[in-house]
């Protein structure tokens, strides 16, 4: 077995991984630079193979990982070795065998052939290998030599006691001496215990004859008292059987009573149902009286108002004719005003118009005289102003191009103004025509008029049949509206009392998952158990109840993959708990029953769905229904069913007997059948509301209709009746805006003859600017121009006082002119635009009024017959339902009486039952106190213990005084014996049966001190001979390799013994109990270097080389102790000189045939007769790698080496 390939991985300076090329099974070597990485890579074999890295701190395992200059960080390093095995010392039954060391700063974890294994596993595997603890010197890292060069003489013997491996001996007679002491201490326990027990026994000799007195008299004791309590315990029991017989009575009576309550409760809960009922009755009823008294209070008003109409519409064709008679009058006198006033109107426009232009034109002839005298202002101002004739011309240059710019702005607004005068004149023209239109359209509404009134009037109709339809169905709704939230109440009440008999948790889970079946549109969710049958007799409502218990509340639902559906969503909503029954999973079991009536079978008392039987069967499946309790329980032990009485009680096939007091009011049944009668019932009532609903919404829309038709002939006629006045306001309106488009007309021309005044002025100071311009500077205006200003100023005075005067003229026209027009449009025209309609409405009025008094009177009159018709029949049906409230009233008072007697007669029953209840109570408190007499006795009776036989027969006889007197008797005798020890004779065989067994302990134990004693003795003997064997072998050894490594010279190994001191008696003792080897000292070592005869010197008179070679022949002679497949060693030749190099070189070479050897060097010897060469190399990361080199190239390195240094 050699090593065959070693890979190393994040270990010390190996930080990537890096694996050998396979190394020979005979010598190779390992060259490298110091600090290179050599004694890390044989540290990586040590850290494998030894219990050199056994226990590490975390720091220390920390400095076994990669820490060089990279970036990353190594967390893990790991070494693996690779063994070639084929001579099978690794008992694996592989050829190679692969181990695999782990390091992490928190793991460290072997690996054996890619699995992985123990420390403990590990050693055992080198331990069958036989590679010995002992002897670690297969491995010799670097300064081993050094160590054993400088060792001392008791160093080097306790090197060889290791390697005789003497301390396994040390370890188990340490051990032996340990177990020796402290038998020795448990032979002084055990010695002190048995003189105590020594002295005790003889004290309870003394004792045992008293105690022998107590004992008879003790006997006599219990027997009195046992004849005393066995005859309390008789009495006890014939009470007991007399109480029970009482008991059995009062309980058949208070069944009875009640069994009669129950009835009475039922009949009760049936009165007040009906009750109940009557009082709906009565309620639908007197709301239907109070619905036709109201509609008869509305049909009288309506009567009454219809009587007034009447009279009005009779009396309204005579006040016709006289307010239209005046109006028309009114209308002509208006019309007259109106062209009187037109006529003026005519007269004044023409002249407001002729003052109007005389006043333009004067105002334009002022302002061009204005301009001109304004100009000849400014030269006279310039000739003062500018010096030179450039400063004036650049000014003139400037205000005509102002001239200039403000005449184009003037031109923009003049076109801006025309097109605004234009748009005016369209607007006039548009006004004037749509007033002409509607002038028009005045005339032709009478007969539409006439048409909207006999429509309307047959709409009203219509109108009034449909709300009497509407009136009788609002009757019905409000009476089905009270029955249905009767309804809803009497449910509400039942499904409260259905929810109070299950928990909190239930009722949520069941409308939780109503609520979600519905929202997943699960279709196999058929709802829970007890919505799915039917009882078919009441009778067994109790049975049915108390047999399916919780189980009422079970989901019945058709897989567990529904179930599971639920179950997910309910999880995730957090919405109560429920029990499922998946019909796929129930397995139901086919029961016999017993053919007689007096067992039937629970479930063919239940209507339901085949398709649930499952769930039924697994629920009643295996119950019988049984009159009675005797009758149940003989059927239980014969036919092994679940049985149940009609009362409740139950008996179950293991034993078990349920049953007692059940209370109706609290009945799950009754419950469901309550929910299961007013759910059908709030549905229909549901239905036909909604009906009703839907019916009086069709009628509300014909009505709506009708209304709306009546609304638009209504709308449509007050709409004609409104464009009287409304056409004649827009006409009034188109006239006025006609006049105020004239006067804005007007303003846009007045605006324009200003601009055009202005812009002659600006071209006449233009036309003065360049004229100005060509001339040359004068001092002074020209009397020509000087002459002309005065005369320009006197025309300007004289054109003001005109203008003043054509102003006024004008004003006094336009006042006249807008006071006529006002009065025309604003006061008469609409005067006459009002009278007309007033005559149009009252000629409407007549119209629709005058078919009424004709025509309609004698249709309002037939209408007002069917509303007394109406009234008188609503007054019958209100004395119907007179009758009907008193015959329901007296009805509720016949049934609240019965119900009160009926209450009457159960608070009596109770009152019954409560003192019967009492009295079973006494019965039961004076059985439980019997009951506990009986229990005293009999535990008296076992407390007297093991009774002697004339204990049964001698006093039982006695009568109780003699009994009582000889008891006290004896009791008295005992009073002597108070002190005495009652448990003498246990105490006594105790201590004897424990001085029995320290007896057997002590000799047991000097047994045991006899055998350590033999085993020290012999692990001595064998801690010599292993010790002396181990030294004759290495010192034979040693002789032979240091005559191979030195062939002129000898060398040997001396024990050292303790001569030098008189041993006194203590010593001498000791030595014979102790081992001879504890009179060895140590080992020397005496060689020649150059003679096999001379007496040799001492290894501490050698030269350096000499002790290095010394320590070389030592651990070769301790290596053929024990011989090892494979050797390490670490520069072992360091301090030899050339000879020894060469010497050692070949005994390595010699040893190498039956061993393999990896070695590292710096000398050339030892590379001459190696097999495999290997390098290792480090780059400037402090990265190590190795790779297999030649002969001549580990040659050369080792010579570079040897000049560097």
């Amino acid at each position: 077995m050699h090593i065959k390939t070693l890979t190393i991985h994040g270990f010390k300076s190996y930080r990537d991984q890096t694996a050998t090329e396979p190394f020979s099974p005979g010598h190779n070597v390992v060259v490298g630079r110091n600090g290179s990485g050599k004694s890390n890579f044989f540290a990586a074999i040590r850290f494998v193979l030894s219990d050199a890295y056994a226990s590490t701190s975390r720091e220390e395992r920390q400095s076994l990982l990669h820490e060089g200059l990279s970036t990353t960080t190594t967390l893990s390093a790991y070494v693996e070795i690779v063994f070639d095995n084929s001579d099978n010392r690794f008992f694996t039954g592989t050829d190679e065998v692969i181990l695999r060391r782990t390091i992490g700063q928190k793991k460290d974890d072997y690996s054996l052939n890619k699995k992985t294994v123990t420390k403990a596993d590990v050693s055992t595997l080198f331990d069958t290998a036989g590679f010995s603890k002992s002897n670690p010197y297969y491995i010799v890292p670097q300064g081993r030599i050094t160590s054993l060069t400088n060792a001392k003489d008791h160093e080097r013997l306790a090197l060889l006691k290791e390697v005789a491996g003497t301390k396994v001996y040390e370890q188990r007679r340490a051990e032996s001496l340990k177990i020796m002491a402290e038998t020795d201490a448990k032979r002084v326990k055990i010695k002190e215990l048995l003189t105590y027990i020594e002295e005790r026994l003889a004290e309870l000799e003394e004792e045992k004859e008293e105690l022998k007195d107590f004992q008879d008299k003790d006997k006599e004791r219990r027997c009195l008292e046992y004849a005393l309590y066995q005859r309390e315990l008789l009495e006890v029991g014939a009470q007991l059987e007399e109480i029970e017989t009482n008991r059995k009575d009062e309980t058949a009576q208070l069944k009875g009573k009640r069994t009669q309550f129950t009835l009475r409760e039922k009949e009760a809960e049936s009165l007040k149902g009906k009750l109940a009922d009557l009082r709906v009755s009565l309620s639908e009823t007197s709301v239907c009286k109070d619905a036709y008294s109201a509609e008869l209070e509305d049909l009288v008003k309506a009567r009454t108002e219809l009587e007034c109409v009447i009279a009005d519409l009779e009396s309204a064709g005579e006040q016709g004719e006289a307010r239209r008679a005046s109006l028309e009058e009114e209308l002509e006198e208006i019309q007259a005003k109106i062209q009187e006033v037109e006529t003026e109107l005519m007269e004044a426009v023409p002249e407001w118009e002729d003052r109007a232009r005389a006043e333009r034109e004067e105002r334009s002839r002022l302002d061009i005289a204005q301009a001109t005298l304004d100009e000849l202002y400014s030269k006279q101002g310039r000739i003062s102003r500018f010096r030179t004739r450039s400063e004036r011309d650049a000014y003139l240059k400037k205000e005509i191009a102002a001239i200039d710019a403000y005449a184009a702005s003037q031109e923009e607004q003049e076109s801006n103004l025309q097109l605004e005068l234009e748009g005016t004149q369209r607007k006039m023209q548009e006004y004037e025509e749509k007033a002409l239109e509607l002038d028009t359209a005045l005339e032709g509404r009478k007969q539409t008029l006439a048409n909207h009134a006999a429509e309307l009037a047959a709409l009203q109709k219509q109108q009034a049949e449909l709300s009497e339809k509407r009136k009788y169905m609002w009757r019905e709704e409000t009476k089905i509206k009270q029955q249905q939230d009767n309804a809803q109440q009497q449910l509400r009440d039942a499904e409260r009392n259905l929810a109070s008999t299950m928990d909190k948790d239930t009722g949520n889970g069941l409308a939780a998952v109503s609520r979600i079946a519905d929202r997943l549109q699960l279709e196999g969710v058929y709802g829970p158990l007890y919505t799915l049958f039917e009882v078919t007799d009441p009778v067994y409502n109790t049975a049915v109840e108390l047999t399916a218990g919780t189980s009422l509340w079970h989901v019945v639902v058709d897989t567990d993959a529904t179930a599971s559906k639920l179950l997910d969503v309910m999880l995730k909503e957090k919405t109560g708990r429920v029990t499922f029954m998946p019909l796929n999973r129930l397995k139901s079991k086919e029961i016999v029953f017993p053919a007689s009536n007096d067992a039937q079978p629970l479930i063919k008392k239940l209507e339901y769905d085949p398709a649930h039987a499952k769930a039924f069967e697994q629920v009643f499946g295996k119950t019988a229904v049984c009159e009675d309790l005797t009758v149940a329980a003989s059927y239980v032990r014969s036919y092994g069913l679940n049985t149940i009485t009609t009362d409740g009680d139950k008996v179950d096939r293991k034993g078990a007997l349920t049953g007692g007091y059940y209370d109706v009011k609290r009945s799950r049944m009754d419950a469901i059948k309550a929910v299961k009668t007013w759910r059908p019932k709030l549905e229909e009532l549901n239905r036909q509301h909604q009906e009703i609903v839907e019916e009086l919404a069709r009628v509300d829309q014909e009505i709506v209709l009708v209304m709306g038709k009546i609304q638009v002939t209504t709308g449509q006629q007050d709409a004609l009746l409104r464009t009287r006045d409304g056409h004649a306001r827009d006409a009034v309106a188109y006239h006025r805006e006609k006049d105020r488009l004239s006067e804005r007309a007007e303003a846009f021309e007045l605006q324009l003859a200003e601009l055009e005044r202005e812009r002659v002025a600006q071209e006449a100071r233009r036309d003065a600017y360049k004229k100005e311009l060509g001339t040359a500077m004068a001092e002074a205006l020209t009397a020509a121009e000087k002459a002309a200003c005065e005369e320009l100023a006197r025309e300007a005075e004289k054109l003001k006082k005109s203008l003043i005067a054509l102003s006024k003229l004008k004003n006094e026209s336009a006042e006249r002119k807008n006071a006529l027009e006002v009065d025309l449009h604003e006061n008469l025209k609409r005067k006459r635009e009002d009278l007309r309609g007033k005559l149009e409405s009252l000629g409407s009025l007549a119209t629709t009024q005058g078919a009424a008094s004709l025509g309609d009177v004698n249709s309002r009159k037939r209408e007002l017959k069917a509303l007394r018709s109406s009234v008188k029949s609503l007054e019958a049906k209100i004395a119907e339902l007179d009758e009907e409230m008193n015959r329901l009233s007296a009805e509720v008072d016949s049934t609240n009486e019965e119900l009160e007697q009926l209450q009457t007669a159960q608070a009596e029953d109770t009152r019954g039952m409560a003192k019967q209840q009492k009295s079973t109570e006494r019965y039961l408190a004076k059985r439980e106190l019997l009951t506990t007499r009986r229990d005293a006795c009999n535990k008296n009776i076992r407390d007297l213990g093991v009774l002697p036989e004339e204990a049964f027969e001698k006093y039982t006889s006695l009568k109780l005084e003699r009994l009582v007197k000889q008891l006290r008797k004896v009791q008295d005798g005992l009073k002597k014996f108070a002190h005495v020890n009652k448990k003498a004779f246990e105490q006594y065989n105790n201590f004897t049966k424990q001085r029995d067994q320290l007896l057997k302990r002590r000799e047991d134990l000097d047994k045991s001190a006899g055998s350590i004693t033999e085993l020290v003795e012999i692990l001595d003997q064998r801690k010599d001979e292993a010790i002396e064997r181990t030294f004759k072998q290495v010192s034979k050894y040693f002789s032979e390799v240091f005559e191979k490594l030195v062939p002129a010279g000898r060398g040997r190994l001396i024990m050292q013994k303790n001569i030098d001191r008189e041993p006194d008696a203590d010593d001498e003792e000791e030595r014979e109990q102790g081992s001879k080897i504890d009179n060895y000292t140590g080992v020397s070592i005496k060689v020649s270097f150059n003679s096999k005869h001379d007496e040799g010197l001492r290894i501490q008179q050698l030269s350096g080389g000499q002790k290095s070679l010394v320590a070389l022949a030592t651990v070769f002679a301790i290596q053929k102790c024990d011989p090892a497949p494979f050797y390490l060693f670490d520069e072992i030749d360091a301090n030899l000189d050339a000879q020894y190099r060469t010497a050692v070189a070949a005994m390595i070479h010699e040893l190498s045939a039956s061993a393999q050897f990896i070695t590292t060097t710096f000398r050339p010897e030892m590379l001459v007769n190696a097999d495999k060469f290997y390098g290792v190399l480090f780059n400037n990361q402090k990265v190590s790698s190795i790779r297999s080199i030649t002969r001549e190239e580990a040659r050369e390195f080792v010579e570079q080496e040897a000049v560097a240094q």
